[in-house]
């Protein structure tokens, strides 16, 4: 079975990432996947729609299951992240776009804050190397 390039590429990107880099990663796939899912919506495909709220919602699992919780901040964020993922989950059963969406700004919002710390702390990083 022969790899494409393009998977050669991703397969290596993510092997050579940083746990923040990995972070920002799952946070655009479950954006990419949601938005798709709005548009399977918006489009009555319901596969479509569908099998894009399955992956977002794996996403959003993993997230969750991948939380330290020896940090005070775990708590606060799995409950964020299980509302988010609540909101796929109903968004993907009532084929409704608007919760698709609420969860969409949450997940862009939480992008930003991750992109934000992982500059922080690659800028600590270097500054202490």
């Amino acid at each position: 079975m022969m790899i494409s390039p393009y998977e050669k590429y991703r397969q290596s990107s993510v092997k050579t990432s940083t746990p923040g880099q990995l972070l920002i990663m799952l946070f655009d796939g479950a954006i990419r996947f949601t938005k798709a899912g709005a548009e399977g919506i918006a489009a009555a495909d319901i596969q479509k729609s569908n099998q894009n709220f399955v992956k977002a919602q794996a996403i959003m699992s993993e997230l969750m299951a991948t939380l330290n919780p020896d940090y005070n901040i775990s708590n606060s964020l799995f409950s964020l992240y299980e509302y988010i993922r609540h909101l796929m989950i109903q968004a993907n059963v009532k084929k409704d776009k608007s919760l698709a969406e609420e969860a969409l700004t949450y997940l862009n919002e939480l992008r930003v804050t991750w992109m934000e710390a992982s500059k922080s702390s690659a800028i600590h990083e270097h500054s202490n190397g």
